[in-house]
């Protein structure tokens, strides 16, 4: 295990190795705590049970009391039509005098499992497998809950003086995309309010070498339904004059890239210049992509992934071929999803769509264009002081220099913290490697990267709470 070098700690020698002492001592008992929360299938999602979700956050506020925060609440917000938001557990202690806060934010609610057939395991049962825990929210994101209680426990048991302020913000409704996040962050803006923020819900560049994400791309979905007849009619007798809307859904999705499988959306934002590449070997191996497939687009991979945008349809609506008949459909939908490059403002990008989309040839068929979501990107300061501690933290952790990455994907919720907190530091951290699987079947957390993410924290804490902001 890495012993963390106190030359930048800011203290004597000791306390840097009593920490990391600490955290290890006390990981059995962090390991089974978050066996407990794996158990526990909290899902925000219509379908599935509340109780299981108000479970989960009891779950949790009993794991945060135990670790000597007493100002423990169970909160929630309502959406605008009156429905309530999921809960989430919050709890704080306040700084010492001259000292910052900074806010822990994690979420308790986890994906639906799926078929659990596809699972080598039970999916609610965590499972240890050479070296992995295996299970359903194992890594996304009940260990980035454990990160921050077990960093807490560290400092507060090493450190006799410790006055920073913690915050401690564990959401309940993230998979079901956040619906009452912002105006839960309006109504709590006093009791949220930190100098720094560390959102635990991200991923490392690969099992032994830490991570920052600096970016992340945005996000803009829309649902798009083409309509050629009032109703189904039999595709011997009509069919020929008539194209089915399936074919002219097709025809429109094939013209959302060019030959070289980049976007063909004009008026969409890119950029080149990432700090660190992604070799295509390892991104095949972490993507399990199929041999011979050729991959899509130009430039670099990380550029690619991080700095340009992405087009995917991820649902269509269309008969089964189980369920086909001989008719010509009438109408068909899909879903598109666009992730966006930093700088790209997501209303922009969706009208940018939608010019496209209407442009489009479609023999006069009807086209429908719902916007659905929009999220903006998010870039973070590297040479602000919370980052660098963090940067130090996660490489005296793991015994390796942290790399800073971008990461494909939207979190559109910390775009809602940089605007309610425009003067906190923002850092984006996690426990996911690329084969985490997270949000898949055979979700898993790697043990030994977890024990990392524990110490690296514990040591940001210790070094602000020395160091300030």
């Amino acid at each position: 295990m890495t012993t963390p070098d106190t030359a930048q700690y800011g203290h004597a020698a000791a306390p840097a190795a009593a920490v990391a002492a600490a955290v290890d001592a006390a990981l059995p008992r962090t390991l089974g705590e978050l066996k407990d929360l794996v158990a526990i299938p909290g899902i925000a999602w219509d379908a599935f049970d509340p109780a299981q979700l108000e479970r989960s956050a009891e779950a949790v506020a009993g794991l945060v009391r135990g670790v000597g925060l007493d100002d423990v609440r169970i909160l929630r917000v309502d959406t605008p039509a009156g429905k309530p938001g999921g809960p989430a557990v919050v709890a704080s202690r306040p700084a010492a005098a001259g000292k910052p806060t900074i806010l822990l934010y994690a979420h308790h609610d986890v994906q639906p499992p799926g078929d659990d057939a596809l699972w080598n395991t039970p999916p609610f049962t965590a499972t240890e497998i050479n070296g992995r825990l295996y299970g359903r929210g194992a890594a996304d994101d009940k260990a980035g809950i454990m990160v921050h209680l077990a960093a807490l426990r560290a400092v507060l048991d090493t450190t006799a003086d410790f006055g920073l302020g913690v915050v401690l913000f564990i959401e309940g409704e993230e998979e079901a995309g956040s619906p009452t996040f912002r105006r839960f962050l309006e109504e709590h803006r006093d009791l949220l309010a930190a100098d720094a923020i560390v959102v635990a819900d991200s991923t490392n560049w690969k099992v032994g070498v830490p991570a920052l994400t600096t970016s992340l791309r945005g996000l803009a979905a829309a649902v798009v339904e083409v309509r050629v007849l009032g109703h189904a009619v039999h595709s011997g007798m009509f069919g020929g004059p008539v194209l089915d809307a399936p074919t002219l859904a097709a025809r429109l999705v094939a013209s959302f890239h060019d030959a070289e499988g980049n976007v063909a959306v004009e008026g969409l934002q890119a950029s080149e210049g990432a700090a660190v590449d992604y070799a295509e070997e390892a991104f095949r191996a972490d993507a399990n992509v199929v041999e011979g497939y050729r991959l899509a687009g130009s430039g670099s991979l990380s550029d690619r992934l991080w700095n340009k945008p992405a087009l995917s349809v991820i649902g269509f609506d269309a008969p089964s071929v189980a369920l086909s008949s001989n008719t010509l459909v009438p109408s068909a939908r899909f879903k598109v999803s666009l992730r966006l490059a930093p700088g790209q403002d997501p209303q922009a990008a969706l009208e940018a769509l939608e010019r496209h989309v209407l442009a489009q040839d479609l023999f006069g068929a009807q086209v429908l264009f719902e916007p659905v979501e929009a999220g903006n990107a998010f870039t973070t300061d590297t040479s602000a002081p919370a980052a660098r501690a963090c940067l130090w933290a996660l490489e005296q952790a793991w015994g390796v220099p942290a790399v800073e990455i971008g990461v494909g994907g939207s979190i559109p919720f910390i775009a809602d913290l940089t605007e309610v907190f425009p003067q906190a530091q923002i850092l984006v951290t996690g426990v996911e490697d690329p084969d985490s699987r997270a949000h898949g079947p055979n979700e898993s957390l790697h043990l030994g990267d977890f024990r990392n993410a524990v110490l690296a924290e514990a040591l940001l804490l210790a070094r602000l709470d020395a160091q300030g902001i």
